[in-house]
């Protein structure tokens, strides 16, 4: 087990390099339900924390009032792969997603983006547009040259 001071940061790292993650919830019958999604990640020196610009749909809704766990698996094809197993819950109230549409338009690249480009997002009290927090309680960080060259350090990281 790592300590998370030096796990966070890593996972950080690759996290935002990668960009883009799988997600899965699971639906209140207890069945994965899997998608894409784009958090952004911020490390405080003591605290991790994502947040995901995305739509609330009833689906989404749904798995995270079901079961409010989210996986985050990233990969890229240097067999990069970094996994935040963490606590989801919605941010509604316009100070927070305003904060959040903040955060990713003022976000490094290439990790940050203008979120008014989305469709049926016309500012962050848009109907459409939520905040989902995700608290991470678990972390691995697996540098693909582990795989192919035996040379990398595993960070694994759980509260």
């Amino acid at each position: 087990m790592t300590d998370l001071a030096k796990t966070g940061p890593a996972f950080v790292e690759m996290a935002h390099r990668i960009v883009w993650c799988t997600a899965a919830t699971v639906d209140a019958q207890g069945r994965p339900r899997s998608r894409v999604l784009h958090p952004i990640w911020h490390w405080n020196g003591e605290r991790l924390q994502g947040w995901v610009a995305t739509e609330a749909t009833p689906i989404k809704r749904t798995h995270i009032d079901a079961s409010p766990y989210i996986s985050l698996n990233y990969w890229n094809p240097a067999h990069d792969t970094c996994v935040a197993e963490c606590r989801a819950s919605w941010a509604f109230d316009d100070e927070t997603r305003a904060v959040v549409w903040e955060m990713f338009k003022n976000g490094p690249a290439p990790v940050g983006y203008d979120p008014a480009m989305i469709p049926n997002w016309d500012g962050p009290t848009s109907d459409r547009f939520a905040a989902l927090r995700v608290d991470p309680w678990r972390l691995r960080v697996f540098p693909g040259t582990m795989l192919l060259e035996q040379r990398g350090e595993i960070l694994t990281w759980s509260e």
